[in-house]
């Protein structure tokens, strides 16, 4: 059983992310033991929405193009509107998420961020939950759709909202704990 004090994370995000939902996991990954990287389109610091506004602004650690999957056990994806709907159209960010699925490593999306989940095409047969506004688009991409603090299939993690995000990390901690997960070959 991988401990949490040998894991590497990485945080895929840009400007306009759910500000509780990057710097709360990233905290509570931190302080569980584990090694955190935020990698961002240019590798350049990006800035939160916080209740209605910008908010605070977080270093990145590398660009998401010279991301390597194999270095990492998991990849979570911080929600708000913004930050998933610039990614979604971002090929190299969603290529990302189609190798860490690949690669049988976690994703964990909270919110909007499943948005991302959607466009890399790995949700077909997953149960799943995310923000109730695009619920109908999980569904409609062929998720089974739930209203649960946290859902998981296959080794993806997904939650609603930032009132999630203990869930949210509990999950992802003890699928760290478990070590990469052996997927389903047939639901994909």
């Amino acid at each position: 059983m991988p401990a949490v004090e040998n894991a590497k994370i990485l945080i895929m995000s840009t400007n306009g992310f759910e500000q509780s939902e990057l710097t709360g996991p990233k905290q509570q990954l931190a302080d569980a033991g584990a090694t955190v990287h935020v990698a961002t389109p240019d590798g350049e610091a990006i800035t939160g929405w916080d209740g209605g506004d910008w908010g605070d602004t977080v270093e990145a650690d590398l660009k998401i193009s010279d991301v390597t999957v194999d270095d990492y056990i998991a990849l979570v994806l911080p929600g708000g509107q913004i930050n998933p709907d610039i990614l979604r159209t971002d090929e190299t960010a969603v290529q990302l998420v189609r190798d860490f699925v690949a690669g049988n490593k976690i994703v964990a999306a909270i919110c909007h961020a499943p948005w991302l989940l959607i466009e890399a095409g790995v949700v077909e047969g997953c149960e799943m939950t995310a923000y109730p506004s695009i619920r109908t688009d999980l569904r409609n991409a062929g998720a089974n759709v739930v209203d649960s603090q946290v859902a998981i299939s296959n080794g993806i993690i997904t939650s609603r909202n930032p009132d999630d995000i203990d869930a949210f990390v509990a999950k992802i901690l003890e699928e760290v704990k478990e070590g990469e997960h052996q997927r389903n070959v047939a639901a994909q």
